[in-house]
């Protein structure tokens, strides 16, 4: 008799916890190699002056110094990350800057009691939420038209470059709770915006992908 094939596991929320959860004391450090792909998304997100923006999986809050630079006083973050550990992290961080304007959501993204319409929204290495249909659905019901979109993350390596996956997979095993979809990350958020442009670094192992919510 022929097996039945098997579905491809998806995102695992309760392995991402506990993932996180290890990792919170020493994220900080561990991702300083991403900083610079961190700064050229937060650079071609470039958010206007008094934006609104959701940082999706904001993690320790990494990304907060950055967007704060374009958005100013006026605007607004609303940081999304369901590990506590982090979010508490990232709390603290809001605490040392004295910045009045972010709202921090302990939350999974497909669950975020989030309210009105961003302006734009960042999804820094946040694989399994690239691929949650739910948590896109969610994140996206809450941007204005238009609204830009900026994601990035880790990859497989093109053909060419097939040793590279080498270094791809540890980091990849130690980040996300699932590898479905690694080959092109964002394929689900394709279909749900407009003028998508995607930029792959370091020999395809890394992405950047920017598009618009559909008016």
């Amino acid at each position: 008799m022929a097996r039945t094939p098997q579905a491809k596991p998806g995102p695992r929320r309760d392995h991402a916890l506990a993932q996180y959860r290890r990792r919170a004391a020493v994220y900080d450090l561990e991702l300083r190699l991403f900083e610079p792909l961190r700064r050229q998304a937060v650079d071609w997100l470039a958010p206007a002056r008094g934006a609104t923006v959701l940082d999706v999986g904001c993690g320790t809050g990494l990304s907060f110094p950055l967007l704060q630079d374009f958005i100013g006083a006026t605007g607004r973050i609303v940081g999304i990350e369901q590990s506590a550990p982090m979010l508490e992290r990232a709390r603290q961080r809001v605490q040392e800057h004295g910045w009045r304007n972010v709202q921090l959501l302990n939350s999974a993204a497909e669950d975020a009691p989030l309210q009105g319409r961003a302006d734009a929204a960042l999804l820094h290495l946040t694989h399994d939420v690239m691929q949650n249909d739910d948590a896109l659905a969610r994140v996206l019901a809450h941007l204005r038209p238009g609204a830009v979109v900026l994601a990035t993350g880790l990859k497989w390596a093109p053909w060419w470059a097939a040793p590279l996956n080498l270094l791809v997979l540890p980091a990849a095993l130690r980040s996300v709770s699932s590898l479905q979809g690694l080959d092109c990350p964002w394929q689900r958020l394709a279909g749900r915006l407009v003028h998508l442009d995607v930029r792959q670094e370091a020999g395809g192992t890394l992405y950047l992908a920017r598009g618009q919510v559909p008016h």
